[in-house]
C-alpha cells in the first residue's frame, strides 16, 4: 500500500476508524480463539485493509492496541500455555502491484547503500491454515505450539504428533525452532463437512477453521482422524550455522526431514514476482489439494532481513501479496432501481468502488424488496460483496457494527421515473419458483422506453458519448449495469471487459468517451434528460435565461412560462418534471459526476434578431449542429416556418417547410450559403 500524504481527520473519519478497530478485534478474536468465522477471511482482510489505509492517511488515529499494531489471537484456557522462545509475527498484506512496489520502495529506503546485497526475493505460496511453532531439542520434537498472541501460545504437541509429515526425529540431533502452517486437505475438508452435516453438526466455514479446530482439541484422536498436513517455511533459530539466504534456509529445513512446500521460487525482479502471482491466482491454484490465499515475498538475504527488522507486529523484510478476493467489504452509498424487459424493477446497490475477484465494481444487485428486508440492508451500511463469475456482484450481508447513526430501513417506492406514464409500481408475487415478491411497473413497455431515453441521453443531440449507441445501451441494461443516466458514469473498464464484444481497446475508448462527457453545457444536459417538450431551442432558452440547473429547478410554473419562447404548456411540463422526487434524486446522483457549464447568449451577432428554420438533410452538418451555429451568432431557431422566419436552411428532402417558405417568399439557403453568411 503506497504511503499517502497524512491529513486531518474529520469526526466521521474518527468514528469510522474506531468502529473498524472494534469490529476487527471482535472478528479476529472469534477466528483465532474460537475458530469461528461470522464473515469470510477475505471480508476480514478487506476491513483490515481499509483500516490500514485510513490510519496511513490519519496517523493521529493509530492506537497501540489497533489491529494494525498487534498480533491477533490469544491462548485458550483449556490448553497449556507456552511462552515462545522467539517472538512470533504475522505478515502485512498487499493487494495490488502498487502495494508491492511501495513495499519494495520502503525496503530500499531502509537498506540504503546496502540495497544491492538484498539478493532478490524468495517467493512462497501463502498457505491458508493455522500457524505452528515447532521446537526440537537434540533432534527430537519437544513442543508444538500455536502462535497465540505472539508471545504466549498453546501447547498442541499431542495433536501435531498425529500429523505424519511432522517428524518426531530430525535427520540430525540439532536444536532448533521452526515455524510453519498446519492445513486441512481440500478434499478432506469436503468430506469432513459432509460427515458433520450428516451427524447434525454445523459445517466448518473454511479449511483454516477446520484445521485450527482440529489442532486445538484436548483429544488427539480428533486430529488423528482428519487429513491434516503441514509445511514449514521459516527457521527461527538453530544450534548449527544459520543459512545466509531464505532459499538456503528452506533447503536446510528439508535436509532435516521437515516438510517444505516445493513450489517456492527465487526471483530478482518485481516483474517476476507479478508473473508468479498471476500463475498461482489462476487454475494452478485450484489444482492444489490445499488452500492458498496469496504469495509471500521475502527479501532473500538474511543479513538484509536483519537490517530491515520488524514493526510492532510484522517483519519489514516480508509481505503477503493476497489473491483477489471474491468477497470484500465496502459502503452502500445509495439504492436505485433497474427496469427489466418484463417491467420488473430490481433494486441496485450503488457502492463505494472496490476491487473484487480481480475487477473494480461500483454496483451490486439487491434482488428484491424481501431480500433487502431479510438482511436489513440500509443506505450507509458497510456490506459484504461477493462476485463469483457474474458481471454484477451481489450484496450478501451487512456488518451492522459499522452501521452509521440514523440509517433508516429502505422502502420500495410506489413511483419510479423508469416506469413511464404516471410512474406507478406494484408488488407482485414471485414467479417460476423465485424467492421473494417482485415489483413491476404498472405501465407496459417500460424497458424499451427507458432504453430509448438512455440512448437519447448519450446521443449526438445531448451528451454525444462516442461509441455508446442504442445496442450498447440495451446490452448494459440487460446485464444490470445501467438503468438511469448516472449509472453511465459509474461504469468501470473491468465491467466492460467482462461483456461479450468488449475487448481492451473498445472498453478503454468507451471509458475515455464517458470521462470526456463529464463536462457538458447546460442546454445539452437538459436535452439529454428527456424533459417533455424540451428540445434544442427550448433547452437553449432555459439555459441562457437561468444560467444554472439549481436556479432552473427552483422556478415556479408561472416564472417559467414568462420566459420568452417558453409559454404555459412548456413551463408546466418543466416544473412538473423537476417537482418529481424520482427525477430530483436521479439528478442529484448525476450531478456528482458532471461539471455543468453555463451557456451564454451572445449580446450581438451576425444573426441577432433573426429567426431561422432548418429542414431536410444537410451535406455535412446535423440539424443540431446547424441550430447551434445559429445561436452562436445571436440568432434564434424555430421548428416551423411563419411570417417571422428570416430564412430557411434546407437540405435534401426538405418537406413541407420548404414549400411553405417558397409560398411566403422567405429566402432559402443551402448549407454552403448559410456557412458563408455567418462568416461574413
Amino acid at each position: 500500500m503506497a504511503a499517502p500524504t497524512p491529513k486531518r481527520a474529520t469526526q466521521d473519519i474518527k468514528e469510522r476508524v474506531t468502529a473498524l478497530q472494534e469490529a476487527i478485534r471482535k472478528y479476529r478474536t472469534l477466528e483465532h480463539e474460537r475458530d469461528q468465522s461470522p464473515i469470510s477471511p477475505e471480508a476480514l482482510d478487506s476491513l483490515k485493509y481499509e483500516l490500514a489505509e485510513l490510519e496511513a492517511l490519519y496517523p493521529e488515529l493509530v492506537t497501540p492496541d489497533s489491529p494494525t499494531q498487534v498480533v491477533a489471537g490469544g491462548p485458550l484456557p483449556e490448553l497449556t500455555k507456552v511462552r515462545h522462545r522467539v517472538p512470533q509475527w504475522s505478515f502485512n498484506d498487499a493487494f495490488t502491484e502498487d502495494d508491492i512496489r511501495a513495499w519494495e520502495e520502503r525496503v530500499r529506503k531502509v537498506l540504503g547503500e546496502h540495497t544491492s546485497s538484498a539478493g532478490g526475493y524468495d517467493l512462497e505460496l501463502k498457505i491458508d491454515g493455522l500457524k505452528i511453532v515447532l521446537t526440537y531439542e537434540r533432534g527430537m520434537l519437544v513442543t508444538a505450539a500455536t502462535r497465540g498472541d505472539g508471545t504466549v501460545g498453546e501447547d498442541v504437541t499431542h495433536n501435531v504428533r498425529t500429523i505424519h509429515e511432522v517428524p518426531e526425529h530430525l535427520a540430525r540431533p540439532v536444536n532448533l525452532v521452526a515455524e510453519g502452517e498446519i492445513y486441512l486437505a481440500r478434499e478432506g475438508f469436503k468430506k469432513l463437512n459432509a460427515l458433520r452435516q450428516a451427524q447434525g453438526e454445523p459445517p466448518f466455514a473454511n479449511p483454516r477453521n477446520a484445521a485450527a479446530g482440529s489442532i486445538r482439541q484436548l483429544d488427539p484422536a480428533i486430529a488423528a482422524a482428519r487429513p491434516l498436513g503441514a509445511f514449514i517455511y521459516d527457521l527461527a533459530s538453530t544450534s548449527e550455522a544459520h543459512p545466509s539466504t531464505q532459499s538456503e534456509e528452506l533447503r536446510y529445513l528439508a535436509t532435516l526431514g521437515l516438510p517444505v512446500n516445493p513450489e517456492h521460487r527465487h526471483v530478482e525482479w518485481l516483474e517476476e514476482v507479478f508473473a508468479y502471482w498471476q500463475r498461482w491466482r489462476g487454475p494452478a491454484r485450484d489444482a492444489l489439494d490445499y488452500q492458498v490465499d496469496g504469495v509471500v515475498l521475502k527479501v532473500e538475504s538474511r543479513e538484509a532481513q536483519e537490517r530491515l527488522g520488524y514493526t510492532g507486529k510484522a517483519p519489514r523484510y516480508a509481505v503477503a501479496y493476497k489473491f483477489p478476493p471474491e468477497q470484500v467489504e465496502t459502503v452502500l452509498e445509495d439504492i436505485t432501481l433497474q427496469v427489466g424487459r418484463t417491467g420488473v424493477l430490481t433494486p441496485v446497490a450503488h457502492l463505494r468502488a472496490v476491487a473484487v475477484a480481480g475487477s473494480t465494481v461500483a454496483r451490486a444487485t439487491l434482488h428484491n424488496e424481501d431480500f433487502i428486508k431479510e438482511r436489513d440492508i440500509r443506505i450507509g451500511d458497510t456490506v459484504i460483496l461477493q462476485k463469483a463469475g457474474d458481471v454484477i456482484p451481489e450484496v450478501i450481508s451487512v456488518i451492522k457494527e459499522l452501521r452509521p447513526k440514523g440509517a433508516k430501513p429502505w422502502r420500495f417506492p410506489t413511483y419510479s421515473p423508469l416506469c413511464g406514464g404516471d410512474g406507478r409500481t406494484r408488488r407482485v408475487a414471485a414467479s417460476h419458483g423465485g424467492k421473494g415478491a417482485a415489483h413491476r411497473c404498472v405501465v407496459a413497455g417500460s424497458f424499451e422506453q427507458q432504453a430509448r431515453a438512455l440512448a437519447h441521453f448519450v446521443g449526438k443531440g445531448a451528451l454525444d458519448i462516442d461509441g455508446f449507441g442504442t445496442k450498447t445501451v440495451r446490452l448494459f441494461m440487460e446485464q444490470g449495469l445501467v438503468s438511469e443516466p448516472d449509472d453511465i458514469f459509474d461504469l468501470t473498464k473491468d465491467e466492460l471487459l467482462a461483456l461479450d464484444g468488449f475487448e481492451e481497446t473498445k472498453a478503454t475508448n468507451l471509458i475515455a468517451s464517458i470521462k470526456a462527457a463529464r463536462r457538458v453545457p447546460l442546454d445539452r444536459l437538459l436535452i439529454g434528460l428527456s424533459v417533455p417538450h424540451v428540445g434544442e431551442e427550448v433547452a437553449y432558452l432555459l439555459a441562457t435565461h437561468t444560467g444554472t440547473l439549481a436556479k432552473l429547478a427552483k422556478l415556479s410554473e408561472t416564472e417559467l412560462a414568462r420566459i420568452e419562447g417558453i409559454g404555459p404548456i412548456i413551463g408546466a411540463s418543466v416544473h412538473t418534471w423537476f417537482g418529481q422526487a424520482g427525477n430530483r434524486s436521479m439528478l442529484d446522483r448525476l450531478l456528482r459526476h458532471l461539471k455543468v457549464e453555463k451557456v451564454v447568449m451572445p449580446s450581438r451577432g451576425l444573426l441577432t434578431g433573426q429567426t431561422i428554420v432548418v429542414t431536410g438533410t444537410l451535406p455535412t452538418l446535423s440539424r443540431e449542429e446547424t441550430e447551434a451555429r445559429v445561436r452562436s451568432v445571436g440568432g434564434k431557431t424555430a421548428g416551423s416556418v411563419s411570417a417571422k422566419t428570416s430564412f430557411v436552411v434546407a437540405g435534401e428532402n426538405p418537406g413541407s417547410k420548404y414549400d411553405k417558405a417558397r409560398t411566403l417568399g422567405i429566402p432559402i439557403l443551402s448549407e454552403a450559403q448559410f456557412l458563408t453568411k455567418i462568416k461574413a
